[in-house]
Formats: structure tokens, sequence, C-alpha cells
């Protein structure tokens, strides 16, 4: 069948009001319908033109029902003179690209309070580290492109000495049930009840994804994504955590939403560039508002994401559990790249924690050294000044271009043999040199968070890189 072929004065011809609706109808027609006939979608188009409020939230329609109801313009936005409220955390120890991008960030007219966590280092958009509050707004970058990306712990009753004993058991078990990166994937994944979601055939972008998300199920992204095992020490009883003190094997997982993360990311953040366009130095920082098609859709997508990369999570842990043949006695996870409906000073905002750590009062969660260094298990004070967040690392002190250059790979050898890891995958980017000393980190959040115990890390599984 020949392409849609469908001009503004089709529509127009039809009733369709000269202002935006015209260029949604076309675009979206062009999309979902480039197959059908002119007939047919003109047709479909009366009837949105009919009663616009039938449709809108509608996965292909809604957009151009909103576009008829409100009849808003696109206008360029300009960031405010001043910043509003914010603190940095450990600000003697990160760069100035950084903080220049969470200045930024706070200019924006949607922004009500910000903070940066001590692992910060630049990125797109939200510098990794940081925290920004918004009014009614959700931007696709402020969230990150790895949406949900997350930490899990599984802690067993297992002597830390079996690791080193059986060594070849525990790597078996990770070169067989873990998969990273681009080429790697289960040859049958596992069904799970986010794979069924609805929203998969409401919204048209979802429903293209779903095949991928299918495939990639309780896989691990390449760059900074492992699994390991390790050994964890709890140094004191918590009321939270519930585990004795004492010595036990751990399974630490770092990984996201894969290509259904991605996607989503791309998607919505073009949409937000053309619905608030900003200045060239806050163009990462564009907003989808929460009332409109898009804000909804994509805060629905977003979810989605997160609820799939927990899925890929607990997948990864139940593999290596039954590969184990225990049961872990507790997991400990977290989200960080998300965003979250919070009370922030008597107001419900949108709380974007781009690299960083929910630590509310009581709430648990890890942040990971490098693969030769501790990662901690703690439990959030709930601190306002930081928007009850913590670092979600110890953040690096090299970019990846960096490190390649830098480091080789006879360093890289040395300094896992000196700390006895195993290393399975990862390229030279992902070096322990190429991370901050997790140690100053910590010291940089007191106010944050409480330790209440550590992950040491022996047999780590990454990429290939």
């Amino acid at each position: 069948m020949a392409k849609l072929k469908l001009r503004g004065n089709d529509l127009t011809d039809i009733g369709f009001p000269q202002n935006k609706s015209v260029s949604i109808a076309l675009a979206s027609m062009q999309k979902h319908y480039k197959r059908e006939t002119k007939e047919k979608v003109l047709l479909l188009l009366k009837e949105v033109l009919k009663d616009p409020q039938k449709y809108m939230g509608n996965g292909v329609f809604g957009k151009i029902a909103e576009a008829l109801v409100t009849n808003k313009k696109t206008e360029a936005q300009k960031l405010l003179t001043t910043r509003v409220p914010f603190t940095i955390f450990g600000e003697n120890d990160i760069e100035p690209t950084a903080k220049d991008q969470l200045y930024t960030a706070l200019k924006l007219p949607v922004s009500r309070a910000g903070a940066l966590m001590p692992d910060g280092h630049s990125g797109y958009g939200l510098p990794i580290g940081g925290v920004l509050a918004t009014q009614n707004a959700v931007i696709p970058y402020g969230v990150g492109v790895d949406i949900g990306c997350r930490m899990c712990l599984s802690v067993y009753d297992i002597n830390p000495s079996f690791i080193d004993g059986h060594k070849d058991k525990y790597t078996g078990i990770l070169q067989t049930h873990t998969k990273f990166g681009m080429s790697e994937v289960h040859k049958s994944p596992n069904d799970h009840e986010v794979l069924d979601r609805s929203v998969f055939n409401e919204i048209p972008l979802l429903k293209r994804l779903k095949d991928k998300a299918y495939k990639q199920f309780g896989s691990s992204g390449g760059g900074n994504h492992f699994v390991e095992f390790g050994i964890v020490e709890i140094t004191a009883k918590d009321d939270v955590l519930k585990l004795p003190p004492g010595r036990y094997v751990g399974v630490l997982s770092h990984s996201g939403s894969r290509g259904l993360g991605a996607n989503i990311a791309k998607e919505y953040t073009y949409l937000a560039t053309k619905q608030t366009p900003l200045p060239k130095e806050a163009r990462h920082l564009a907003w989808l508002d929460l009332d409109t098609h898009d804000g909804q859709e994509y805060w629905i997508a977003m979810n989605l994401a997160g609820d799939y990369a927990s899925a890929c999570h607990h997948d990864i842990h139940k593999r290596i559990a039954k590969a184990l043949g225990e049961r872990p006695l507790a997991m400990v996870e977290n989200h960080h790249n998300f965003a979250w409906k919070e009370m922030v000073n008597g107001e419900e905002l949108i709380v974007h924690r781009k690299g960083a750590t929910p630590a509310q009062t009581n709430v648990l969660g890890i942040i990971p050294g490098s693969m030769t260094a501790p990662g901690y298990i703690v439990k959030g004070k709930g601190n306002p000044l930081s928007l009850s967040s913590a670092s979600h690392g110890a953040g690096r002190v090299m970019s990846r271009s960096a490190a390649k250059q830098q480091i080789t790979q006879s360093e890289l050898k040395k300094v896992l043999k000196d700390h006895g890891v195993i290393l399975l995958g990862a390229g030279i980017d992902e070096a322990p040199m190429a991370y901050k000393n997790i140690h100053t980190v910590m010291s940089n959040q007191t106010e944050l968070v409480d330790v209440v115990g550590t992950f040491l890390p022996k047999i780590v599984r990454m990429d290939r890189g």
C-alpha cells in the first residue's frame, strides 16, 4: 500500500483550526497510520474533531485532542536570574563543570530546590549526583537515559571463606546466569507480570518496545553495570535491616531498564525540547508539564521502566539463588535515575535523583565503591538539605576516555591482584582508579546516612567493554 499523503489543507478543510493541532495531527498520522488511505485517516480525525474530550489520554489521538482543547502556544523559556535554594555536599571534591550544571538547573522556571551529592560529576542535563525538585514538571534528562537504574543486594547465610574455597563454582555461576551488554540475552527469558502490563498496549511507543523488553529481561547493561559476589559485614544489629552482626556472602547487582528505558528517554527528551525550548546552556533540561498528554505519558512510561528494572534485578537474583541452592536472608535495593512525587517544604514537588540514592528516614540503600573498594549498606536520615538523598556510588574522577588513555591493562591487573578480586569482563574505563575514593565520599555525607554494613567485592562480572 502506498505511503499516506496527508497535508495541512486536508485537515483545515475538515474543520481543524489553524494552530499547532494541525502539525501534531499530521505527525501522529504519519507515524501511526502511514499505510492507511487518506480517506480513512480523515474519517478518524473527524471523530476526534467532533468530540476531542472523548480522546483525551488516548495513546494515538490524545495529543491531538489536547491541542484542539487547550490551544496552548509553544514559547521559548527563559532562565531565572537567581538560583533556588540548594546545598552541595563535599563541594571541594566536585569538578566545576558538575556544579555549573546544577547552577543552571536551579534557574529553571519550574525549579524549587536542589542539591548535589559528594559523588557528583558532569553528565547531560543534571549532573550525576544531582537532585532537583520541580513544580508539576518532569525533566527526562533530569531522570537520565537509564531510567530506574538501581542497586540490589541479596545476603546469604554462607561463610565468606566459601568464595575463596570454591572460586570456580562462583565464577561459573556468574558466567552462566548473568548476561551483559547489547549482544547477550537469556535463551529463554522468564515471564514476569511487568511484561503483561496493559500500558504496553496503550502507549504506541511502549507497544513497539515490548519485544525488546522481553528479550532483554533479566540481563544487565554495559558500562558500569555489574553483578558480583562479595563479603557482607554487618557491624551492629539494626531494627530495619534485621540481620545479626556478622559476615555473610552477598550478591550485588547494578543495572537499569535496558533498551526500554533508553528509548523512552530518547523519545520524550525530544518532545520536551519541542515543548519547552531553552537557552543553549540549558537545552538538556527541557521539561514536560505533567498536566499535558506527553507529560502524563512519560510519567507512566518512566514508572513502567522503573518497575521493569526492578523486575530484571529480581530475575537475576532468583537465577543466582537457584544456582546456589540457597534462599537469601535479606534483600536491600534502591532506584536512582528516577523522579518521585514527594513533599518538600509542605508542597508536593517532583524530585529528580539522577545518580542519587533515596535517603528518607530509616530507608535502606546501597552505595557501592569501585570493584576493589567496599560498598556501604546505609540507612537514610531524611536530611531536607539533600532532599532526603545521598550519593549513588563513589563517582568518577576520570572520564571514560581519560581512563582509557591513562590506565594500562597491567596496572588494572596489578590492583585487582593486590585486592584479591577476580574480574570477568569490563573495559579499562571501569578500572578502580577511574573512581573517587569511596571513603572520602562517605565522610562527606555523614549528615545524610548512617552506615549499617559493608560489601566487599570478590568476583565481579561486567560487560566485555
